[in-house]
């Protein structure tokens, strides 16, 4: 996971290299992600290794039981570690993971299949860093354009006030508390 990272600062965001990051994506490969990993093909593969059709199981078991848990769960445990207020993002991704299943489940052996989801995982977990932290970066820039919003002047038109930001919904909140302080 760290090596997603590391891509995704360097080669996408081009910001500069953040070390404590590139830990939290290290720590959660080493410590979570890869022991569930392995756990978690070695189960499949004692369910449905030797039955008729056993990659196509083990791609619809993957899909279908492991994927919609991981994903929520790394967001969540990413967000954790970088004490990110809690609430949790549920997002709609598009994956490449059937595909690569389905051809790990196939022509890999499983003393080999750990090691294909890493290679693939790389470019998969460049796409979770980017996405997660663009998600925070958002997050932390809206709740700074509020705060600036409410530290400015008292005494400025509510229209003046109400252009300085951005959400349609946040306007009509702030419109109706300088009406309603207006009308006092």
């Amino acid at each position: 996971m760290s090596l997603g990272d590391v891509i995704s600062q360097l080669a996408i965001e081009r910001k500069g290299f953040d070390l404590k990051r590139n830990a939290r994506f290290m720590a959660f490969g080493l410590f979570i992600g890869g022991p569930m990993f392995r756990v978690w093909y070695l189960k499949i593969d004692q369910i449905f290794g030797k039955t008729k059709y056993s990659n196509l199981k083990m791609v619809f078991a993957d899909q279908g039981l492991f994927a919609p848990v991981f994903l929520p769960f790394f967001l969540g445990t990413m967000g954790v570690m970088r004490q990110d207020p809690f609430p949790l993002v549920v997002e709609k991704v598009k994956n490449i993971w059937p595909l690569a299943q389905l051809i790990n489940f196939t022509f890999v052996p499983l003393q080999h299949r750990v090691m294909v989801v890493n290679l693939v995982s790389v470019g998969w977990n460049t796409y979770l860093a980017w996405k997660s932290e663009v998600e925070h970066e958002s997050i932390v820039h809206d709740v700074e354009e509020e705060e600036e919003f409410r530290h400015s002047k008292e005494h400025a038109p509510i229209s003046s006030q109400v252009s300085k930001v951005t959400t349609p919904s946040v306007q009509a909140v702030v419109c109706l508390q300088k009406t309603k302080a207006v009308d006092s």
